[in-house]
Parts: C-alpha cells; sequence; structure tokens
C-alpha cells in the first residue's frame, strides 16, 4: 500500500492530522483522484474529507463485525449439532483454501471473505468442541470452561494489542516488521516439522506441542506472534486509510484482523488444552 500511494505522487504521515485527500499532486488533484481515476469530484470547490469511494475506519469496522457475527454465528451451529471431526477438518481446509486464494488475489474479492468467514466459523465450533471434551476428559470429567477461556483471552490480547499500538507504545515500522517476518517463518518451521512429528508419534499425537516443557514454551509462542500479529493488521488498516485507498479495501483489511484474531483463538485454545494435559 505504501509502494502505491508513492507511485501515485506521495503518502501521508501516520498519525498526522491530515486526510487521505490532503496530498496533491502538481496538477492539483489529490491523492484520492490518483488512486481512484474517473471518481466524482465537486467542480469549483476544495474537497473536504474523504470522497465516498474512499476507505475510512468505519468501513473497516462493519465489514469486519460482519464476518465476525458470521464465524461465530456458524461456530454456535457446528457446536450443537456436534458435527464429525472429519466433516469438520473438511471445513478447516476449505476454509484454508479461500484464505490462501484471497491473500493472494489482487482483486477484491467479498464473497471470498465471506465464505472463508462461514466455513471457520463451521469449522471452530467443531475444533471447539474437541478441544473442550479432551481437556474435560484430562480433568477428569470437570469441565475446564477452556472455549469460554480462549475466547476472554482473546478479546483481551485485542484489547491490549489495540491499546499499546494506538498510543505508541509498540511502534510497527521496518525493523518491527522485519522481526516480525522471520519470527513467523520460524514458527510456521516449527509448526511443520511438529505436524510430521505428531503423525510419527511424537507427543503423544501432540507433535512438539506434546512435549512436556517444550510444547507450553511453543504455545506460548504461537500466542505472543499472533497477538504482536495484531498489530501488523492495525497499521495495515491505518497506512490504507492514510493513502486513501478505495473504498472496497475495506472488505481486504477486515479479512486480515478476522484471520489473526482466529489464530489467536486457536493458539490460545491448543495452549489452555496442553496446560490441562500437564
Amino acid at each position: 500500500m505504501e509502494q502505491e500511494a508513492k507511485r501515485n505522487g506521495g503518502f501521508a504521515t501516520f498519525g498526522a492530522a491530515g486526510s487521505p485527500t490532503s496530498a496533491a499532486g502538481s496538477t492539483g488533484a489529490t491523492l484520492a483522484d490518483t488512486i481512484v481515476p474517473n471518481a466524482p469530484t465537486s467542480t469549483g470547490a476544495s474537497t473536504v474529507g474523504a470522497p465516498p469511494t474512499v476507505i475510512t475506519l468505519p468501513d473497516v469496522v462493519a465489514k469486519t463485525a460482519v464476518m465476525f457475527v458470521l464465524v461465530v454465528g456458524m461456530a454456535v451451529i457446528s457446536w450443537n449439532l456436534q458435527i464429525n471431526y472429519a466433516i469438520i477438518m473438511i471445513a478447516f481446509f476449505g476454509a484454508f483454501g479461500l484464505g490462501l486464494w484471497a491473500s493472494f488475489s489482487r482483486t477484491v474479492r467479498p464473497a471470498l471473505y465471506l465464505g472463508y468467514a462461514a466455513l471457520m466459523g463451521f469449522a471452530l465450533g467443531g475444533i471447539s468442541l474437541w478441544y473442550s471434551t479432551y481437556a474435560t476428559e484430562m480433568n477428569g470429567g470437570k469441565n475446564s470452561n477452556i472455549v469460554y477461556q480462549a475466547v476472554l483471552g482473546t478479546f483481551a490480547a485485542f484489547a491490549a494489542m489495540l491499546f499499546l499500538y494506538s498510543t505508541r507504545i509498540i511502534k510497527v515500522n521496518s525493523f518491527f516488521v522485519r522481526v516480525m517476518s522471520i519470527a513467523l517463518l520460524a514458527y510456521l518451521g516449527i509448526a511443520v516439522f511438529s505436524l510430521i512429528a505428531a503423525i510419527m508419534g511424537v507427543g503423544e499425537g501432540w507433535g512438539f506441542y506434546g512435549v512436556d516443557g517444550l510444547g507450553i514454551l511453543l504455545c506460548s509462542a504461537g500466542v505472543a506472534l499472533a497477538a504482536f500479529s495484531l498489530a501488523l493488521d492495525f497499521k495495515a488498516i491505518e497506512t490504507a486509510i492514510d493513502v486513501g485507498l478505495p473504498e472496497q479495501e475495506s472488505w481486504r483489511c477486515a479479512f486480515g484482523l478476522v484471520v489473526t484474531l482466529v489464530w489467536l483463538y486457536l493458539e490460545l485454545l491448543r495452549l489452555l488444552a496442553i496446560l490441562n494435559r500437564s
């Protein structure tokens, strides 16, 4: 998004009291005009505020809310129906495939984002039920409530990261992005090897996550990475608004935020299940 803005005549500084239309090219056109060619403009008067075709924070909030409600609704349905675990896995990998398609597509595709939310929500309901049942068995039949704990933990982490980001205690600069990129790639590699180890029976089917001590450490690292990834999403949203991207890009921003929240929830759920197992 930053490169797109540079190609179109510069971009606003983050946190500055400006608007997506505050930057003008040598011909007097606004940044929004260069990003959204042929957009309707008012003649003979200066443009104040973002035009309707430019992304705003309420746009992102609204799209995120739609996707989030869809995820929760489908999760509740799946939980109550107690769907076969094989079907849950099909839904999960179906959502994963749609997520990859949506992530690498250069075109904003709302149907893909909504399809991801529906399938992933359906999968989350079954996965949550499985983790809850497992933790209950480990507790001798006593309900562990790990699903509620994971939900509360996800909201708490979101609120904490939003506070840290908005107050600039956490600064998402190029160094932060590089460190996060390396950490995420390393964690992905560990997860792949852990999956292979799990197939071979390591950690009683949990892979490296089932190894005492190491498993808890890896789960904690996953939770931390997912939480800090929220800062990257906040930065992406802020950048999109500052450079005046088209309103439809709010779907992409919402999708990224929901994906991270789902990942954070799953990491917390696994950590709590491992703790109950220990």
